[in-house]
């Protein structure tokens, strides 16, 4: 069934976002906002916020908080910015590890509470902190970054990291300068083993997290992207991680690789017999040991490192 035009569409933004404020002004009152959320037509997202219901329902959760991110700044002035894992999913970070269900601002003149999906943070921000979106103020990608591992822990902030470098949002000296800075805050503990281990050679969430659980265990540090060439100079293959004093291989299988390799028009089938191929092709120029590992193995990290350390071994006496 088609449902009719809202009443109050014309009032939606380009997100579908329509503020109780704008909602009053246009003669639409809290009876009527109550009947369009009754009827499916709105959903209440927040104290004065609600979105059109086809997107919402339409919208996964790293979405859903975008959304909500745009309406809680649309009723907050400059004195406020975006901030935390809010700041990172607004600039386009990946939503693994991060809790969203509540919008993270940072008060640049102070106060910190919670209230209505909203976490407020106190906190001091120069200049270099800050940079503008869509005519609001947040975070940049590096102070972002370590806000996350406050909130959401190493692996998260890592995974955050990761991508910003690889994505040329942020850069290794933004990082680590943001990590000088952030040293007395509370719970920068959490910050050493980001700035330890970014890299923006690791291209996904799951590579980000095992070379996270690689260190975590102990193992010695991998390369990431290392390249295999052929005898006569020419690139055979670009391996997720490889210990070439150990002739060791990993590489990551997730559905995120498949997606981002996968030629037009090729099949998931074809691309895994390719990818085969590829393996066989390693495993003939360098005679190293090829381990694959999905995201269960990320689950048993211990497991993990014994089957790496046992290649090792398996190398020494080959």
């Amino acid at each position: 069934m088609i449902r009719p035009p809202s009443p109050a569409a014309h009032l939606w933004d380009n997100d579908g976002l329509l503020l109780r404020r704008d909602a009053v002004v246009s003669g639409i009152d809290d009876n009527a906002l109550a009947r369009l959320v009754r009827g499916g037509v709105l959903v209440r997202i927040r104290h004065g916020a609600y979105c059109s219901r086809d997107v919402w329902r339409e919208a996964d959760a790293r979405e859903r908080h975008r959304l909500l991110c745009r309406a809680v700044m649309r009723l907050y002035a400059d004195h406020v910015a975006l901030s935390h894992a809010s700041s990172c999913i607004v600039q386009g970070g990946p939503a693994w590890g991060l809790d969203l269900a509540n919008v993270h601002l940072t008060h640049l003149a102070g106060g910190g509470r919670r209230q209505s999906r909203v976490v407020h943070h106190a906190g001091s921000c120069l200049v270099g902190d800050l940079r503008r979106q869509d005519g609001h103020w947040l975070t940049v990608p590096a102070r972002a970054v370590f806000e996350t591992a406050c909130t959401d822990g190493v692996e998260a902030a890592l995974v955050q990291a990761n991508h910003f470098l690889n994505a040329g949002l942020t850069t290794p000296d933004e990082i680590a300068a943001a990590y000088e800075a952030q040293t007395r805050w509370p719970g920068s503990l959490l910050h050493h083993p980001v700035a330890l281990l970014a890299d923006g050679r690791i291209e996904s969430v799951g590579e980000t997290r095992a070379h996270y659980a690689f260190w975590q265990q102990g193992l010695p540090r991998p390369t990431p992207q290392y390249e295999i060439f052929r005898p006569n100079g020419t690139l055979a293959a670009r391996v997720d991680f490889a210990w070439p004093e150990h002739r060791v291989v990993v590489e990551f299988d997730g559905a995120e690789k498949y997606h981002r390799y996968r030629r037009p028009g090729e099949s998931i089938e074809q691309m895994v017999i390719r990818e085969k191929n590829r393996e066989d092709l390693v495993r003939e120029l360098t005679g190293w040991t090829v381990i694959r590992i999905t995201w269960s193995d990320l689950s048993r990290p211990i497991e993990l490192a014994r089957r790496i350390r046992r290649a090792f071994a398996l190398a020494l006496t080959a």
